[in-house]
């Protein structure tokens, strides 16, 4: 597997990639190549007096090669100019990524949207699987808050298409997966429909799953607001990633807000793996 791990040099940045425990993981889950791209806005020229952009970005990002080769990674690297979110899509389809990797600074006690620009444009627009990895904020030297990225899921279904499909991902997740807490929440528009399932039933299918590969699984209905639920079965049992399928978003609706994945990739506590619709050709 491939994984493009995105970074701006940032100490955020520097968490994200360089957490010895998070590389094992992606280790665990089956990658063994990660392609490190730093995005220069392409407002920033590298004729600007006394720096070289370009030249800074590729020395950053050789310091993180030799600390990834050093966990038993094949690495390559990527310094490219641009809008962030429009390149790093680019280069995970040209490389054919299985998985992006982005660091986004935890909550603030003041803020309730705190996800940063380049990765709420990826949120609504990935091509590909997204890790938005959670690190401390209001600190110098900040580390991520969630270490094991995938020991304990929390997974959220509506037993849709896209639902199902981010399910799936438990077919790699598993082997760094111990513990899965299985949610679904029934909100008001549901009423009167699909009156005769039973929601726990079909958890039950995909707890039953889980078990198989001796993961250790529990089972949550809730009723309300489908985000503010989910959020709050997090503050709960504090898993070390929500794994979310997205509905994805047409070029003319991609800015905007709105949809429960959305919702909890800006306002989750921890970790959220965010598993978009198979890109149209």
């Amino acid at each position: 597997m491939r994984a493009l791990c995105a970074t701006d040099l940032s100490a955020a940045s520097e968490a994200t990639i360089q957490n010895e425990t998070c590389l094992a993981c992606l280790g665990r889950i089956g990658v063994d190549t990660i392609h490190l791209v730093t995005v220069v806005p392409a407002n920033v020229h590298s004729g600007m007096p006394g720096v070289d952009f370009d030249e800074r970005r590729r020395q950053g990002l050789d310091r993180y090669r030799s600390v990834i080769e050093a966990a038993g990674f094949d690495v390559e690297t990527h310094v490219v100019r641009g809008t962030p979110y429009r390149r790093i899509n680019g280069i995970a389809e040209t490389v054919k990524a299985d998985v992006s990797v982005v660091g986004s600074r935890g909550q603030s006690p003041l803020e309730n949207r705190i996800i940063g620009s380049t990765a709420r444009n990826l949120a609504r627009t990935t091509v590909v699987p997204l890790l938005v990895n959670r690190v401390e904020r209001a600190t110098d030297e900040p580390d991520v808050l969630r270490e094991h990225l995938f020991r304990r899921i929390l997974f959220a279904t509506d037993f849709s298409e896209h639902a199902d499909r981010a399910f799936d991902a438990f077919s790699y997740l598993r082997h760094a997966t111990e513990e899965a807490t299985l949610v679904h929440v029934r909100s008001p528009k549901d009423e009167g429909a699909d009156a005769d399932v039973d929601p726990r039933e079909r958890l039950a299918e995909h707890a039953s799953t889980l078990e198989n590969w001796d993961i250790e699984t529990r089972i949550e209905v809730r009723q309300g607001d489908p985000a503010d639920e989910i959020l709050a079965v997090e503050a709960e049992v504090t898993p070390s990633t929500i794994l979310v399928g997205s509905k994805g978003r047409s070029r003319i609706r991609r800015l905007l807000l709105g949809s429960v994945s959305e919702e909890i990739v800006a306002r989750a506590t921890g970790n959220v793996f965010l598993v978009p619709p198979p890109r149209a050709v």
